[in-house]
């Protein structure tokens, strides 16, 4: 693993050629910019899903971007069921992933045996560089929240383990909350 302060996320992705892969298994995230919208889901039940809104523009701009010049976004999620209230809260706002242009699955828990899953959330970039995420057990960001990783060995196997998970992944269209 590299030790380096890694390059943004934004920078890696307008690097991207080809492909942008997020691979998600935390039941809950407790990040900054989520946690205004998060309450605000918690106390009304209400999501912004609004592509255009302040919270999400940013966001749609950059996989819009990318998906222009040809850039593949897949979003795949390993949920436990019965899903987490923050699992609910994701699943209402990824109708703007979708919008935006990410492919996403969702894939229970109890369906990944018999699967080599990876210990840490991450992003794969054009199956060449791999952002690490780092949390707490809590899911707020951990001390040093990102790390690159370029070893060529260390990233197949992870991408071979994202693809093994989006193979057996429902599509977002289909997943059906439990």
């Amino acid at each position: 693993m590299q030790q380096n302060e890694p390059p943004r996320f934004d920078e890696l992705l307008a690097g991207a050629r080809r492909s942008a892969i997020h691979l998600e298994m935390r039941d809950e995230y407790a990040v900054p910019d989520e946690t205004d919208d998060y309450r605000r889901w918690r106390a009304t039940g209400n999501r912004d899903v609004d592509p255009a809104s302040p919270y999400w523009a940013p966001w749609v701009e950059m996989v819009r971007t990318a998906t222009a010049r040809g850039v593949v976004m897949r979003r795949v999620r390993i949920v436990s069921e019965p899903v987490s209230d923050y699992i609910q809260y994701e699943h209402t706002g990824t109708v703007v992933n979708v919008l935006a242009g990410e492919e996403v699955r969702w894939l229970a828990r109890d369906q990944t045996v018999g699967l080599l899953v990876p210990a840490m959330d991450g992003w794969l970039f054009d199956d060449a560089q791999l952002l690490l995420n780092h949390f707490t057990g809590t899911g707020e960001w951990a001390a040093r929240p990102m790390e690159l990783c370029t070893d060529p060995g260390f990233v197949t196997a992870y991408a071979d383990a994202v693809e093994a998970v989006w193979g057996r992944a429902i599509p977002h269209d289909q997943y059906k909350i439990r």
